[in-house]
């Protein structure tokens, strides 16, 4: 692994020992490839996957390939698929990455649609 990729699952860690999901409020968790994206809504208490959306989804509606317009349109759907179901409020989990540009766009893009984190 490289030394940026072993810092990140160092400050992973870190986060995940104060940020769990509950089934009141769900952690959001977030994957960056170097193509694609990925979101997960989990409820650590029962160990499952509530919902999931990413840059493969068909559920998509742009075709660009950007990668800050493509993370605020998974956001966008995570947070609708999460309305849909019933959950309002949940925990954000950056999941070791920098808070800016993907990550950054993901989340706003989750608040927009009325997401509480």
């Amino acid at each position: 692994m490289k030394d940026t990729e072993i810092a990140r699952h160092r400050r992973h860690d870190r986060i995940r020992k104060r940020v769990a999901g509950t089934s009141e409020r769900p952690r959001v968790s977030i994957y960056r490839s170097l193509k694609n994206i990925y979101v997960q809504i989990i409820d650590d208490s029962s160990g499952h996957t509530l919902v999931s959306a990413s840059t493969l989804s068909k559920d998509r509606t742009t075709i660009n390939k950007s990668n800050i317009k493509m993370a605020s349109e998974v956001g966008r759907i995570a947070a609708e698929s999460a309305l849909q179901k019933g959950i309002k409020s949940v925990v954000f989990d950056r999941s070791g990455y920098k808070y800016h540009g993907c990550i950054k766009a993901l989340a706003e893009a989750m608040r927009e649609k009325g997401l509480d984190f």
